[in-house]
């Protein structure tokens, strides 16, 4: 009799207890959205996850937005930050501050905002820029960086980059500019999804083309985008500075096949001294969208090997 009684209870017991686990592994691994207001901007970030801190850092014609897939994997043992850069998706929009090394500013403040003494930092495209950037201003507190396929401005041949080959797109900007792009916002980020793509069905998905075009045509945004361009004469001189005193962090580059290839390794060889670069096959710019199955992994086996 107390045997019958004992084993369903211990089965209950059991099942109650996986159940406990499961919401709370849901719960940790939710994605909440918040802001904070540091360095004089008000700053909208995605945030899950708790153990040592990894910043995602996205790119132009993206936002925060595009980490959510990646997200879930690394919040299981980390604290995951995904805010939107100065100008992009909820953050404010403020008239000036496009210099990567600002922008970096700004991420290390909501860092510090947040109680994060040390991180890894993670930035693709424009974000590669703002990661090296926090690396170089504050190399006590980051212990590892990883930059995915573009270049850094000012260090090496950068000029004869792959994603330089259209160079009116980095010179597209100002008042013309701006009444061209009004209301066709989607028409001009098609050139970069699909251009920029080892195949333009394989690249940025449609759902996600309405959401950046969306998030893209709010007052102010496409200004504050074409500011990151402009700002690119003044990010070559401060990283030409910052490259004078090599990082020692471990680095890894990630580089799509179809795009920067060899490219932004090379160049992160100039700036860092311990760096394990992978070029991922038959991809092109948009590495997370383009080759998932072969991104997220490396990403992951390089984030969590730090613990």
């Amino acid at each position: 009799m107390t045997i019958r009684t004992r084993v369903p209870f211990t089965g209950l017991a059991i099942f109650v207890l996986a159940m406990t686990t499961c919401i709370a592994a849901n719960a940790q691994n939710r994605i909440n959205e918040r802001f904070a207001t540091v360095n004089g901007v008000k700053l909208h970030y995605l945030v899950a996850g708790s153990g040592e801190p990894v910043i995602l850092l996205h790119g132009y014609a993206q936002n925060s937005h595009m980490w959510r897939p990646l997200i879930p994997e690394l919040a299981n043992t980390h604290t995951v930050v995904a805010p939107d850069l100065r100008g992009f998706g909820q953050s404010s929009k403020p008239a000036n501050g496009y210099d990567k090394k600002t922008m970096a500013q700004d991420i290390h403040a909501l860092a510090l905002s947040l109680g994060i003494k040390s991180a890894i930092v993670v930035g693709h495209d424009i974000g590669l820029m703002v990661a090296y950037a926090y690396a170089a201003q504050f190399p006590n507190e980051v212990n590892r960086v990883v930059l995915m396929d573009a270049f850094l401005p000012g260090v090496g041949d950068w000029k004869t980059v792959w994603l330089l080959r259209d160079l009116w797109h980095f010179h597209f900007y100002g008042e013309t500019p701006l009444k061209l792009v009004t209301g066709r916002e989607r028409i001009y980020f098609e050139h970069f999804w699909n251009d920029f793509a080892a195949d333009p069905k394989h690249s940025i998905p449609e759902a996600d083309r309405r959401f950046y075009a969306a998030s893209y045509g709010q007052p102010g945004a496409m200004r504050a985008g074409f500011e990151v361009f402009r700002s690119f004469e003044q990010d070559a001189k401060d990283f030409a500075e910052f490259a004078q005193i090599k990082l020692t962090m471990p680095m890894l580059v990630l580089t799509g096949e179809k795009a920067s290839g060899n490219f932004l390794i090379e160049q992160a060889r100039l700036v860092d001294s311990n760096v394990q670069g992978v070029v991922i096959k038959g991809s092109g710019h948009w590495l997370m969208e383009e080759a998932p199955g072969q991104v997220i992994p490396q990403l992951v086996t390089f984030i969590t090997k730090s613990n």
